[in-house]
C-alpha cells in the first residue's frame, strides 16, 4: 500500500521478525530490514510493502521479480514447481502446507523449513504419510481420496474403464488429471433368501417354496463389469433354476430328495455365478410349504404308514416270542432235568418273596410239595 506523507521523507517502521518490500513504479529497489528505515520520496512514487518471516510463504506482488532480484538472500527458499509437480512443506517437522504448479517463495527461518517435491506422474500419490497429508486443510484442493473398508475390495476406475483392484486401506489421487473413481466391493459372504416362491409339482400339487443362497464376489473386477447388480442376477437364475427342478418332480420325490436337491441347485447356480464373478457357498430350500388340504392328506398318509409300521413290529416281536417259547419246549421235552431244574428255580422264587419253608425228603414227598404248588 501507499503511506501518503507531507514531507519529502517516508519513514517506515518495521517491527521484529518482519521485512519491508520498497517498490518503485512497480519495481523492487530495496530490502529494509526490522528497525526503522527513511526514504526519499519526493514525487510520492514509492510504495512499501510489509512482510512477516512467521508465515511459512512469502505473500507479495511480482514474486518472480523478488526471486531474481537476491535482496532477501538466503532468507528465502523459491520453489518454482511444473505443471507434474506439488511440494509437502514441513515446519519443525510437521507437515503444514501443500503447493500446487506455480512459483512460491518461502521463508527459511524463524522456523526451521522442509519442502519435499512430489512427482504426480503417478495416478496415486502412495507416501508413508498419506494419513497425514489427507488431514491438511487445503488437501482436498490437489488430492481426492478413498477408503476401501476391511472385507472389502476397491475396484478403480481411470477414464471410465477399470484400472485395478486394490486391496483394503486408504487411497488418494491426483487431481486435474485423468477422471479417477473408486467404488468399493463387499467381498464378504452374504445370505440371499428368496421367499414365497408358488411352484407346481409334476403331479400338480402347487407349493411355497423358500430358498436361501450363500454367495460372495470371487472375481471383482468381473463382477463390476459383467452385470450392473450382480445380486439381482443371481436371484433371478435361482428363481429359474428352482422353477426347473421343482417342475419336473413328484412331491414324493420332492420330499425324499429335499437335501439332494440342494446339491443339483447349488451346481447349477455355479454355473451362472462364475460367469458374473461370484461364487455360490450353499443353497438349498429352506422351507416346503404344503397348501392346508394337501397338508392333511400328506399327514394321513404318514399316520397311516406309522401305524402299519408299528403292527408289523408287533407282530415280529410275537412271533419272535413264540418261537422262543418253541424251542424252549422242544428242549425240556428232549432233556426232562431241564424241567426239574426249572421247577427248583420257581420254588426258589417263591420262597425269597414269602413266608415258605420247604423240607425236601423222599422222591415221594418232593413230588407231592410239586404238585401242590
Amino acid at each position: 500500500m501507499k503511506n501518503k506523507q507531507k514531507s519529502i521523507y517516508h519513514t517506515v517502521r518495521i517491527e521484529h521478525e518482519m521485512r519491508a518490500l520498497v517498490y518503485r513504479n512497480r519495481k523492487l529497489l530495496r530490502v529494509l530490514k526490522e528497525g526503522r528505515g527513511r526514504l526519499w520520496d519526493f514525487k510520492r512514487e514509492h510504495r512499501v510493502v510489509l512482510v512477516d518471516r512467521r508465515d511459512v510463504r512469502l505473500q507479495a506482488p511480482e514474486l518472480r521479480q523478488v526471486a531474481e532480484s537476491g535482496l532477501l538472500g538466503d532468507e528465502i527458499r523459491v520453489l518454482d514447481l511444473k505443471e507434474r509437480e506439488r511440494a509437502l512443506i514441513r515446519i519443525d517437522g510437521r507437515l503444514s502446507d501443500i503447493l500446487g504448479p506455480g512459483l512460491h517463495l518461502l521463508w527459511t527461518g524463524p522456523q526451521r523449513l522442509e519442502a519435499e517435491v512430489l512427482c504426480t506422474d503417478g495416478l496415486l500419490l502412495r507416501h508413508p504419510e498419506l494419513d497425514s497429508i489427507l488431514r491438511l486443510p487445503g488437501q482436498g484442493t490437489h488430492l481426492e481420496s478413498w477408503e476401501v473398508p476391511e472385507g472389502s475390495k476397491g475396484v478403480l476406475y481411470v477414464n471410465g474403464k477399470v484400472e485395478s483392484v486394490l486391496t483394503a486401506g486408504r487411497y488418494a489421487a491426483w487431481k486435474g488429471r485423468e477422471s479417477v473413481r473408486l467404488f468399493a466391493v463387499d467381498c464378504r459372504e452374504k445370505t440371499l433368501e428368496i421367499s414365497g416362491q408358488d411352484i407346481m409339482t409334476s403331479d400338480r400339487v402347487t407349493l411355497r417354496l423358500n430358498v436361501s443362497v450363500v454367495y460372495r464376489v470371487e472375481d471383482v473386477a468381473l463382477a463390476v463389469r459383467s452385470s450392473v447388480n450382480a445380486e439381482e442376477a443371481i436371484y433371478r437364475e435361482a428363481q429359474l433354476a428352482v422353477r426347473a427342478e421343482i417342475g419336473g418332480r413328484s412331491l414324493d420325490e420332492l420330499l425324499a430328495e429335499k437335501q439332494k436337491l440342494g446339491d443339483v441347485l447349488m451346481e447349477r447356480l455355479q454355473v451362472r455365478a462364475k460367469s458374473l464373478g461370484l461364487e455360490i457357498r450353499q443353497a438349498g430350500l429352506r422351507d416346503i410349504i404344503l397348501p392346508g388340504e394337501m397338508k392333511e392328506i400328506l399327514n394321513q398318509v404318514i399316520l397311516a404308514g406309522k401305524k402299519a409300521e408299528a403292527n408289523g413290529i408287533m407282530r415280529r416281536e410275537e412271533t419272535a416270542a413264540m418261537r422262543s417259547q418253541m424251542n424252549t419246549a422242544k428242549l425240556i421235552h428232549e432233556n426232562p432235568t431241564l424241567m426239574r431244574l426249572r421247577e427248583l428255580e420257581v420254588i426258589e422264587r417263591i420262597a425269597e418273596n414269602g413266608k415258605l419253608n420247604i423240607v425236601l425228603g423222599e422222591k415221594g414227598l418232593a413230588d407231592r410239595i410239586t404238585h401242590l404248588i
